[in-house]
């Protein structure tokens, strides 16, 4: 099975997409649908989300195998240490590798219905997400992955401490690193700088999310921890009530962040879909990022 690892590491940049599990066969002919057009364009891989607490796990798994066994994509599940025994962690680690996904994002999670709610580990499981990078190591030959945070993880005091925890995190075994949203390139140009400065040379992925409604907007600000740079208010809000105006700004800034992250060597921009194909569509092919075929 090809690594995610391989498919980031070449001299051209790259990009990736992260879908979600369907809740019902509406929700699932959307995803495959949007699957189906972003297949052609080759992105270095593809994810899958995982629930918090494991609520689809099982949707999790049965849509990477069906990527894994019917297209030509390189599929990434994800894996999160919420409300799972080490037992159980172990048959979703098992599970994948028979699928044939051996690409594996590994999360701790955040506590189920209240992300900022108290987090309480498992009694038979794990507390931290270094700890599941070792577990999916020591069960065999994974390319994984795990989180980073350009603001900081909002547990943690202050950012030296969130750099400890993230280089103890590819000290366990990490192969790579995706940044959670952020606002602007340099918010996350320095989060890279930390980790060199920490002695970590591994892959860190920007995590962006396409600008094509206010909804995306107030996402990406929720997500991110961080207010949103006046400048970015003033040149979207007053769109607000205009779609095709908002649309159109928001891929120019979401354009002007990934050639800023591009022109400073960030070898992957991965793409939050939300099922839909169009916008990232939309922006690799403005980008340059389209395959050229022979």
């Amino acid at each position: 099975m090809t690594s995610v690892l391989s498919r980031i590491s070449g001299s051209a940049p790259t990009f990736s997409v992260e879908f979600f599990p369907p809740r019902d066969a509406v929700e699932e002919g959307v995803l495959w649908r949007s699957i189906r057009e972003l297949e052609p364009f080759d992105p270095a891989y593809m994810s899958i989300t995982y629930g918090a607490g494991g609520s689809n796990r099982d949707g999790t798994i049965r849509s990477i195998a069906r990527v894994a066994q019917e297209t030509t994509l390189v599929p990434m599940g994800h894996l999160t240490a919420v409300n799972h025994s080490v037992a159980e962690l172990r048959n979703v680690i098992g599970h994948f590798a028979a699928v044939g996904v051996r690409n594996i994002l590994a999360l701790r999670g955040d506590p189920p219905g209240d992300v900022h709610g108290e987090w309480i580990p498992h009694p038979e499981g794990l507390t931290y997400a270094y700890e599941l990078v070792e577990l999916v190591r020591s069960l065999g030959d994974f390319c994984v992955g795990v989180s980073a945070f350009p603001y900081g993880h909002p547990r943690s005091p202050d950012l030296e401490t969130d750099t400890k925890h993230l280089v103890r995190k590819f000290q366990a075994g990490a192969d790579f690193a995706i940044a959670q949203l952020f606002h602007e390139a340099d918010d996350f140009l320095r989060l890279r700088d930390r980790l060199a400065a920490a002695g970590v040379d591994a892959p860190v992925l920007p995590g962006i999310m396409p600008l094509t409604t206010p909804r995306t907007l107030h996402k990406t600000i929720e997500l991110s921890g961080a207010p949103a740079p006046e400048w970015l208010l003033r040149r979207l809000e007053p769109l607000a009530d205009d779609k095709q105006a908002f649309r159109a700004a928001g891929l120019d800034v979401s354009a002007e962040l990934c050639e800023r992250l591009l022109a400073e060597g960030v070898p992957n921009l991965h793409f939050y879909t939300f099922n839909r194909s169009k916008a990232t569509r939309e922006l690799i092919t403005r980008l340059g990022l389209v395959p050229v075929r022979a």
